[in-house]
């Protein structure tokens, strides 16, 4: 086999990393054990979805408008599912509905969100049949985006400014989902025992997880959505998708049994994406019919497959439609049902707001939540602020321990190892290029940089990091001006970044957004796989010849800076001394994340553990220089007393450790300067 380009390796690296960390699965064999697990993985979900808000708040429901149809009608309402997050929706009703079925119908990612004619095909056949059903826009999506318009998209960097805060958008649809429910039994229309759900795409995948989660849900029907964790990383997903730390302790077929023992039906397409495909899906479903078998309850479980691409087509529906009448009106034997004719209404006529100006004065999107919430952390970080050493150094530990845990731990590496990668450039002798022996044998390619005359005595040695890779890196003047005076630099490409840069990686606005949701499946955030980089490259400085075991220094640029500050963070006993150049000073924003941020940087819960200044503090009392710093998005750097005022808690750690000549904070600075500080 011939061996994998460095762009193909990350991959390569993740997805074994998924297949050794399910191998051992095994299904249940009895009732009491599937019960067991059940539990378990109930909980495990709802920790890696992020907690819900607690207690739930009232609904608040209003009907904003009517439209009567023959033989149904159709309301405009909205409803709260948390507090000041407004759900926008529309309730299809029959005409004399009293006590009827009801289906809750979730979308993907239809152009128009629940206005989308795809999506409302299928409520149209339903009301026609006599199902109350209740279409809601996903969080961040259709008329709940901050400018709704047709294609708007909640993922990317929208979705991803959850993360931080512990929260995810996947967590968040699935509350609103429970929300919705709760609306629908406030409907004296409804039957509270004859509940369903469905939805294709994205809503296939909320309807799965929110069937596993609510008992109240009696019949699930995702279409276009199943297949394998694990078929994930062979593919683009939505952030919307995304569970954190999933293949840690499950695989799709548990969470599709845990909907056992009520009605299941899973729909395929034949020419849909690899992640979706039926194949795929077999194997998820193989261990699903193994429960529903264990269970007694194998004619409630169906799996269907459509010679379609990715749809909600007409022959789907009708599947479902004679599948939900099977179980929630106990009519028929699941055969298919005979769509209605239907009338397709204009998203404008089924519009809550046709004038924003009339939404609530506050409307909470994803990134205006994201916000709200990492206020709120960052403030509960201030609160750890130290009045003498021994207390920040108790603090730390303990702060040390849940960063770690967020970056998904510091794994074990081998002996440092290095292979010359070609001879030095013959325009540039001071430098040579390596391969450095990373994590399970991961490839660092590296260019060392040094003097060709070094001075006599220890070198000091320093990692200079950027994320677009060592070709950047050498770029920067401070890579030179510090060879220049006799230290041995290195300049690495991280994973996934430079040279080890997987191809079409990215997605919208994100440049690295399959390398970053591939780590989250696997619970390894990027940027905890970049400090492990780091680490493998400083046990590799610190082993070269006639070296200053006492300075070895950590520098990031631009984004990199969150790299180098988390490293030097948790790797106290190899670094000595850390610098961020014009560095993010926070992670905390309203708006989506600007199209020049890493998603490899935002690690689910990274913010539990507070913002860029108190992951900063973690470093004292060592040597920290901060020079300059810019708002995320914002092309002009912040002024002197706006930069002290955002690292002010670092500097308080650095005065309560009696070490406060160690912490260095500036605009601008001349690079031999900055050397010497080191």
């Amino acid at each position: 086999m011939a061996e994998p380009n460095d762009s193909q390796r990350y991959n390569l690296w993740v997805r074994e990393k998924a297949k050794v960390l399910r191998a051992n699965d095994r299904p249940a064999t009895t009732q009491v054990e599937w019960r067991r697990r059940r539990e378990m993985l109930r909980q495990k979900m709802l920790q890696a979805m992020g907690p819900w808000p607690e207690p739930d708040v009232e609904l608040r429901p209003e009907v904003l408008g009517t439209i009567e149809r023959p033989g149904y009608r159709i309301e405009r309402l909205i409803f709260q599912s948390q507090p000041e997050v407004w759900v926008t929706a529309n309730l299809y009703l029959p005409e004399g509905a009293k006590r009827n079925p009801a289906v809750l119908v979730v979308h993907g990612h239809w152009a128009m969100a629940r206005r989308d004619p795809v999506v409302q095909a299928r409520c149209l056949g339903l009301v026609q049949l006599g199902f109350v059903v209740l279409a809601i826009d996903a969080f961040g999506a259709g008329e709940r985006h901050a400018q709704p318009a047709r294609g708007t998209y909640h993922g990317a960097l929208d979705g991803a400014t959850l993360w931080p805060t512990g929260r995810t958008l996947l967590g968040l649809q699935v509350y609103d989902n429970r929300r919705a429910v709760d609306y629908l039994l406030t409907r004296p229309e409804v039957d509270p025992q004859r509940l369903g759900i469905t939805g294709a795409s994205g809503g296939g995948n909320q309807s799965m997880y929110a069937g596993a989660l609510d008992e109240r849900l009696a019949c699930v029907v995702p279409v276009c959505s199943v297949g394998q964790y694990q078929a994930y990383l062979q593919a683009a997903c939505c952030v919307c998708e995304v569970l954190p730390n999933a293949l840690t302790f499950t695989e799709e077929g548990d969470v599709l049994a845990m909907v056992a023992p009520r009605a299941l039906l899973v729909i395929n397409a034949s020419r849909d994406a690899f992640q979706f495909s039926p194949g795929e899906a077999e194997k998820s479903m193989a261990r699903a019919r193994h429960v529903y078998d264990l269970l007694l309850q194998r004619e409630r479980l169906r799996h269907v497959v459509f010679d379609s691409g990715h749809d909600y087509n007409k022959p789907m529906r009708e599947v479902m439609y004679g599948w939900m009448s099977r179980w929630l009106k106990n009519e028929g034997d699941g055969s298919p049902i005979r769509e209605p004719d239907l009338q397709i209404e204009s998203p404008e006529t089924l519009a809550c707001f046709p004038d924003l100006a009339k939404r609530p004065t506050v409307w909470l999107t994803p990134s205006r939540l994201a916000g709200r919430l990492g206020r709120e952390l960052a403030a509960r970080a201030d609160r750890l602020l130290p009045k003498h050493a021994e207390e920040w150094e108790s603090t730390a530990i303990e702060r040390r321990t849940q960063l770690k845990s967020v970056l998904g731990g510091i794994p074990p590496l081998p002996p440092p190892a290095a292979r010359a990668d070609g001879p030095p450039d013959a325009h540039d002798p001071m430098t040579l290029p390596l391969r450095l022996t990373g994590e399970d044998g991961l490839v660092i390619p590296t260019l060392t940089l040094s003097r060709r005359d070094p001075p006599a005595g220890p070198r000091p040695a320093a990692i200079v990091l950027h994320l677009d890779g060592k070709s950047a890196a050498i770029k920067h003047p401070l890579s030179r001006a510090l060879a220049d005076a006799g230290w041995l630099v290195a300049l690495p490409d991280l994973r996934a970044t430079g040279a080890l840069k997987p191809a079409h990686d990215a997605i919208a606005t994100a440049s690295d957004h399959n390398s970053a949701e591939h780590g989250v499946w696997i619970g390894r955030p990027l940027l905890g796989q970049w400090v492990v980089d780091v680490r493998a490259v400083a046990q590799w400085l610190s082993i070269q010849g006639n070296r200053d075991e006492s300075r070895l220094a950590v520098i990031g640029l631009d984004l990199a800076a969150i790299v180098a500050l988390a490293s030097a963070a948790l790797l106290p006993n190899l670094l000595t001394a850390a610098v961020a150049l014009q560095p993010p000073v926070s992670l905390i924003t309203d708006q989506p994340y600007p199209k020049d941020t890493r998603m490899g940087l935002l690690a689910p819960g990274l913010l539990t553990v507070g913002d860029v200044t108190h992951w900063a503090a973690l470093i004292a009392p060592r040597k920290l220089v901060i020079v300059g710093g810019r708002r995320l998005g914002a092309d002009d750097p912040l002024g002197e007393n706006a930069l002290k005022k955002a690292f002010a808690f670092t500097h308080s750690v650095y005065q309560a450790c009696q070490h406060v000549e160690r912490f260095h904070l500036a605009g601008a600075i001349a690079w031999n300067r900055l050397v010497m500080l080191l």
